[in-house]
């Protein structure tokens, strides 16, 4: 691609082709290898580690078992590792001022004063320094957001194909272990749940759809990258990731329908598709859909509510009504939330709530304000995606993939600025 089509569409012309490992590794205008040296000033070695940070683990069966100790450290103790690569990749430590952050930052701080007066005060506090911490490292990587060459969108992409890899090796070479949960896909090599192995193959399908739409990959590693993320998508059999794929497709896609032909062609094929397939196989589809449960489970969201209700009941002081009792391993009474506002309302309260209300609106105003293209159609997939997912899921009030994703999105529809000339 000459050097005058990549500044007249700054937002395609730096993903053109099929995403490399060179251009995945690239974070400057220069597209070629990158040595062991170079990629330690770019946001991926750093983003990698926050992704296992947040990264899911479980006490699901693995083809080598895995103790919950060695786990959770690993996982933990990654936070550290992005610290000091973040100190690497920006080591006179600028950053970038951000009300997105903001927010996040006030939302941390305040969780860890909360936390101090917490029953389980140890765990609290120290899951809001986790959160401080994980804050903190994001500050540093504030240098590469709004940058043409979408370093983090390209990073966290890196990182979800890893995974999806590792679940469909795991389903290969040790079947059992990997459908192990009510004959759902989860992962065989390293826990991962069934819902999060969904989360992370349908952020990957939009996005690599999405780009594919505004023609920024192509080839025969995108094709493979939508055919296997869709598959593991069906085999983990989550309704909560295939709901808000799908309405955040539509979501991004209606924001590029004027701009790209392709996005038009593409709706107008999935369509005619869609309705053939349904017609063919709508009993399949709907045994799919209700998982063998009643109408009466279905309607409580698999017990869910039961939960929600129970916690909405509690009495409770003014002061934690506003400000909540401190981050907790998001369940009650030993069993899960799975809802972030319900589990932000009891942690953090009204003043948690509100700020997560606020990051959600603050990306979807800045999105729907910054101009039509590919950026603003992932950004909006991500918000959209997040948001919906987080009626039956948490993550948005602490350190999760489902921040990482926002993060992502605010990256995107960053004000640009004028990179430094290396």
């Amino acid at each position: 691609m000459s050097k005058d089509v990549v500044q007249q569409r700054p937002d395609v012309g730096c993903l053109r082709g099929s995403m490399s490992a060179s251009t995945l590794t690239s974070s400057g205008p220069t597209y070629g290898p990158v040595s062991a040296k170079g990629l330690l000033r770019t946001p991926l070695p750093v983003w990698m580690a926050l992704f296992l940070n947040v990264l899911a683990f479980s006490e699901l069966p693995t083809l080598i078992p895995i103790p919950t100790t060695i786990g959770q450290l690993a996982t933990q103790g990654a936070l550290i590792l992005a610290f000091l690569l973040a100190l690497l990749a920006n080591p006179r430590g600028v950053i970038r001022p951000n009300l997105f952050l903001v927010l996040l930052s006030a939302l941390a701080v305040v969780a860890l004063m909360v936390s101090i007066h917490n029953q389980f005060m140890l765990g609290s506090i120290y899951r809001a320094c986790r959160l401080i911490g994980f804050t903190t490292v994001l500050w540093l990587l504030t240098p590469w957001w709004g940058r043409s060459d979408f370093p983090l969108l390209r990073a966290h992409i890196t990182c979800l194909r890893l995974v999806i890899c590792s679940v469909l090796i795991g389903a290969v070479v040790a079947p059992g272990a990997a459908f192990s949960y009510e004959d759902r896909l989860s992962g065989a090599l390293w826990p991962i749940p069934p819902t999060q192995v969904a989360h992370y193959a349908a952020v990957l399908l939009g996005c690599t759809a999405l780009l594919w739409f505004g023609g920024a990959v192509r080839g025969r590693a995108t094709l493979l990258t939508l055919i296997a993320s869709g598959a593991v998508l069906v085999g983990a059999h989550t309704r909560t990731a295939l709901f808000a794929m799908t309405v955040s497709l539509v979501v991004a896609g209606a924001s590029m329908f004027m701009r790209h032909a392709r996005v038009r062609r593409t709706s107008a094929l999935i369509v005619v598709v869609g309705v053939i397939v349904a017609s063919f196989f709508a009993p399949l589809i709907a045994t799919w859909l209700w998982r063998g449960q009643s109408v009466e489970e279905a309607s409580q969201l698999t017990g869910r509510t039961k939960v929600w209700t129970e916690i909405l009941g509690v009495q409770r002081p003014w002061l934690n009504e506003v400000f909540g009792w401190g981050l907790s391993n998001k369940s009650f009474n030993g069993l899960p939330i799975d809802s972030n506002w319900v589990a932000v309302y009891l942690d953090q309260g009204w003043f948690g709530v509100a700020i997560d209300a606020a990051l959600l609106l603050l990306l979807i105003f800045l999105a729907v304000a910054y101009h039509s293209g590919l950026r603003r159609a992932i950004a909006l997939f991500l918000v959209t995606y997040c948001g919906l997912a987080s009626i039956t899921e948490t993550g948005l009030g602490d350190a999760s993939p489902y921040l990482l994703e926002l993060v992502v999105a605010a990256s995107l529809v960053t004000a640009p600025f004028r990179e430094e000339r290396r």
